[in-house]
This record gives structure tokens, sequence and C-alpha cells, in this order.
């Protein structure tokens, strides 16, 4: 049986619009069905640009798009995202953080139900910082954790705390692996991701404008981290685990790590290296939905 978004809100059902703010869309003012009723890959990730070359790149991958095609804004009445669409395949940015991508996908899991899509699977697509791996390596998280490394999200509603549960689909992860194996472009493994809730101290860097610990505390902790099963670090991947869970969406995050934390907190990689990297979950992805709708 198909597999449909499940809202967990009922006050929805009430409404007689969804004004979708952040989209620029709303259910009075776009026929969901009509734009979005084919998705069924969702691709996110933090920069407008980069899911705008993400979508220049699937099309081409997909034979549904000649190369210096241009691909319009479908959120262009609103400065918050960006959302581009080839066939069934959704990129959409979420900025960066757990409460930008939080409201992102607010939004996104009600279009989505709107356009009453089924068999959806949304990937994260990103940078990150690894842990004990090579700058460039791939890694599919298995389980995010926060910064105790524990495989939760915590999070305050109407002034009390909820915990949900970060796991991302198993099955998933290791279909993904496979493919990076028949790729055999790139070093990818499966671990643990932490999702931080800043850049600097919430990761361990000794480069912020505030460091109140030394580099001996800051290496025990990245080690620990190791230890337990982290891979690498990023911002977003505890609320899409615990957004996707309860909205019953198969989910996975792909991020490619930038440097090896243990050996320093500065990306000073070139430019062209960096824009390499930041391809491979690109290709990872794009391979896996090639492979799932039968082109490969």
């Amino acid at each position: 049986r198909e597999n449909f978004i499940h809202l967990c809100n009922p006050h929805l059902e009430k409404m007689k619009e969804d004004i979708l703010y952040h989209f620029a869309l709303g259910t009075g003012t776009h026929d969901f069905p009509t734009l979005f009723g084919d998705v069924k890959f969702v691709c996110v990730g933090g920069s407008p640009s980069r899911m705008k070359s993400f979508i220049a790149y699937i099309a081409e991958e997909l034979g549904l798009g000649s190369p210096g095609c241009d691909y319009p804004n479908i959120c262009a009445g609103t400065d918050r995202y960006a959302m581009y669409k080839v066939g069934p395949v959704l990129s959409v940015s979420h900025g960066m953080g757990i409460p930008s991508i939080s409201i992102m996908l607010h939004e996104l899991i009600k279009l989505l139900y709107h356009a009453k899509c089924s068999d959806i699977t949304i990937i994260r697509i990103g940078t990150s910082g690894g842990i004990g791996l090579e700058p460039g390596s791939v890694v599919i998280t298995r389980q995010s954790v926060d910064a105790t490394f524990k495989p939760q999200l915590e999070q305050v509603i109407l002034g009390k705390t909820v915990i949900r549960s970060t796991n991302l689909d198993e099955q998933l992860a290791k279909e993904l692996m496979q493919c990076s194996k028949e790729i055999g472009q790139f070093n990818t493994v499966i671990g643990n991701t932490m999702c931080t809730l800043d850049f600097y101290e919430g990761q361990g860097r000794l480069d912020g404008a505030i460091c109140l610990y030394d580099e001996e505390e800051k290496l025990q902790y990245l080690k620990n981290a190791y230890e337990s099963g982290v891979r690498n670090i990023e911002m977003e991947s505890s609320v899409f685990a615990a957004m996707c869970n309860l909205s019953g969406v198969k989910a996975a995050v792909v991020c490619v790590t930038l440097l090896n934390r243990l050996e320093g907190d500065q990306i000073s990689n070139s430019h062209d290296v960096l824009v390499e990297y930041q391809q491979r979950p690109q290709k990872l992805v794009g391979y896996f939905i090639k492979k799932s709708i039968g082109k490969v």
C-alpha cells in the first residue's frame, strides 16, 4: 500500500487555507497536487546555490534537462528558502542550524501532504566536520546524536521538555552505502552524526570569538565522540531525523567532511577542492535516485 505523509496536527483539518509563509505558497493560491504530486525524492541542503546546482545535475543525470538550462525558483516570492523541481525530484534549501531547517521542514512536510505525495524519500545533502576521517570522506548517518552523544532531540514545547528519537532509516542507509561502493570514487562510511547548536563552542573549536577551554580538553571531547561512534559534526540532522520520523517519511543524511577535526579547526583547502568535495553527496544521491527509478 502506498505510504502517504502523516501529519501530527489535527488542527490543520479545520483550516480553510494553509499558507506556507516562508515558501510564499498556499493552498488557496496554488494547486499543490498539480505542482508537486509526482514528487518521490526530496533533497535538502543549506545553500540555495548548492540546491540549484543539484537540480541542474540531477536533471542532466535523469535526461530531463539540457546543459545550461535554467530552473526557476518556486519560492521566488520569498528570500528565506529556495526550491527547484525537475521530474520526481524536489530540491530545497534549508539555511543553517536547527531553527532554520525546522521551519522549512514544517512547511515542506505540509506541502507534500497537501500535494498527496506518497512513497517519499527525503535526503539531506551537505557538508560537515569529520572526526578521524580524511577530508572528502562521505558520512551516511546511522543516528543523529546530541552534544552528549545521545540519539535524541531535546525540545521545549509549551514550557515542557520533549524528547524525540533521531534514528534514521537503516535500510535506506545500507542502500546508499551500496551505491557508493558501485560508484567507487570516494571513501564512504556509515556512522553517527553529532548535531550541535552552533559552529564554534558547541563543536569544540578553538578559533571562535569566545573559548574558555584548552586544546587538551577539546581533543579529549572529540576523541570521546569518536569512541561513541560519531564520525562527523553538523547542525541540522537531529531535528531533520525527528520530524521525518514523526511524519512517516524515509530519511537519510549524507554529508561530506571538509576537514578532520582531530587535526584542526579551520577549513583551509582551496576553493576548487572544496567544490569537488561538495559534489560528492550530490553524486551519491544522484546515483541512488537513478538506480531507484531504473536508470542505472
